[in-house]
This record gives C-alpha cells, structure tokens and sequence, in this order.
C-alpha cells in the first residue's frame, strides 16, 4: 500500500514538539517543508501520478531519510534540554 509518512506519524512521541517548533523556529520550519515536499513527491511517484526512473525516486527517498534524520536529532536535542 502506498502513503505518505508525516512527521508527526513517524515520531508520534514527538507530534507535540514538531508543532512547536514549526511554529516558532523558522530553521526547524524550513526543513520540515522540505521533508513535506520530498514526501508529496514521493508518493506522487509511487502513485504513478508523477512517473520516474527507479534511480531518481531512489534518490529522493535517501534524501528523504537525510532530512528526517536531521529532524529526529533536532527533536532528540530538544528533549534533552
């Protein structure tokens, strides 16, 4: 089955926090746009909406994995704090 893979569904624990920081950090905002963004491709691919190669949806999806790795640091460090 194909679907997008929100942020607040991949780190439920974190939903919260994610609303926050969208809200009143501009840095955290532009790299959770872009994860959006890369996701809505994504799927618009994987839906045969938008047709590619195989190399390029594998590309976007490693992209994908990178932002969301940022993220999930960027929401570990918060909770230390």
């Amino acid at each position: 089955m194909i679907k997008k893979h929100p942020l607040a569904e991949e780190f439920p624990e974190f939903a919260e926090k994610i609303h926050e920081l969208k809200v009143e950090d501009e840095d955290f905002k532009a790299l959770y746009d872009e994860y959006d963004e890369l996701d809505h491709e994504i799927y618009n691919i994987e839906s045969e909406v938008d047709p590619t190669s195989d190399e390029v949806l594998n590309q976007l999806r490693i992209e994908r994995l990178r932002i969301k790795d940022e993220i999930y640091e960027i929401l570990k460090g918060e909770e230390e704090e």
